[in-house]
């Protein structure tokens, strides 16, 4: 699920805002769905592991819908990423954001045996980039120990992609080969299974020494041979929904107020359509009816509803709560407003709401 962040720093802490880019996620599971098989065949299981609220719950409920055959579940990305280190088997397919699934990729190839292990693709609508899972390591650039079958096995991926699948094939083999016949970068290398500990041009050496050849205990790589055999997919334009704007979350930067003595201020800055609702500092709700005990930093998340259940808040309506707020001598560091898309929530709900 494609995501783009930014950072703000204010006073003592930092505010990380994600963006879910939904049309983009859209279509990275139509990708998926068709890699798999369109329908899918037999069983398979289709696993959302994010953090809390994320549109990756979405859309593997809107796969469910679509195929019934389909068993899908939902994990915090913390257990979730546990069952996968202990149980890898259970999962098919798992979609998630990115940032988590650059973690969890790095996880299952570590899983097979080495980070160093695994390709990765990138696939957009007119272009794909293809590479190794991990990152540069350049604690080892230089040295001659990296393993290459990451990359070799973006290459891999890549050669499917443009229709190559008889020459992935030939150097899949080749790679399958080199492994069975016990010649091993360090990162693999073992006691029991190597019989030559090789460098990183080494296993690249032995690996095209044995191209043309295939293994005899490993399950040999069969790709399909007959042309250019690339998904397609394109980003479609979602429907328009109905929009309502029902209140607005604004963010105050103040470090000497107690959190009942910052309601009162922003109760006297309520505005005739807005009213202040709930507080909250750290995701945590310090009023109405916080504890005390509770830590709190210089950043308060405040959150003003319309007081109709049925009225619409305007943009005047919050510009003048603005005013009035600034007039309270309260410093706001941004705003966020609180919508409904066809009289459902597009926003999270605070503790107690």
């Amino acid at each position: 699920v494609p995501v783009a962040s930014h950072l703000t720093v204010v006073g003592s802490t930092v505010d990380q805002l994600r963006a879910y880019l939904k049309e983009a996620s859209d279509q990275s599971v139509d990708y998926i769905v068709a890699l798999r098989g369109d329908p899918p065949q037999g069983s398979e299981t289709f696993e959302a592991v994010e953090g809390g609220l994320s549109y990756a719950n979405e859309l593997v409920d809107l796969i469910a819908a679509e195929y019934p055959q389909i068993e899908n579940e939902h994990w915090i990305v913390d257990i979730g990423t546990a069952r996968l280190a202990t149980a890898p088997e259970q999962y098919d397919v798992i979609v998630t954001p990115n940032l988590y699934g650059d973690i969890i990729s790095d996880i299952t190839a570590e899983i097979t045996g080495s980070v160093g292990l695994a390709g990765s693709a990138n696939i957009g609508e007119d272009f794909a980039m293809f590479e190794a899972i991990h990152g540069s390591a350049p604690d080892i650039s230089g040295k001659g120990i990296a393993n290459p079958s990451g990359l070799l096995h973006g290459a891999i991926m890549m050669l499917n992609h443009i229709g190559q699948g008889d020459v992935a094939q030939t150097i899949h083999n080749a790679w399958l080969k080199t492994l069975e016949d016990g010649i091993h970068t360090g990162d693999i290398a073992s006691e029991q299974h190597t019989k030559d500990h090789v460098s990183t041009q080494g296993f690249a050496t032995a690996v095209m020494d044995r191209l043309g050849q295939s293994p005899s205990v490993l399950a040999a790589a069969s790709y399909d041979a007959s042309g250019d055999k690339k998904i397609k997919t394109s980003i479609s334009k979602r429907s328009p929904k109905e929009k309502r704007m029902v209140g607005v979350d604004v963010f105050i930067h103040a470090n000497t107020l107690s959190p009942d003595e910052l309601a009162k201020q922003l109760q006297d800055a309520g505005v005739a359509d807005l009213e202040i609702k709930l507080i909250t500092n750290r995701g945590v709700k310090v009023w109405p009816n916080g504890f005390p005990e509770t830590f709190c930093t210089d950043h308060w998340r405040c959150r003003y509803k319309s007081t109709s259940e049925s009225a619409s808040v305007r943009h005047d309506d919050i510009i003048s709560l603005l005013s009035s707020i600034k007039a309270q001598g309260l410093d706001f560091i941004k705003i966020e407003t609180l919508c409904e898309f066809d009289g459902k929530p597009a926003y999270s709900l605070g503790q107690g709401e």
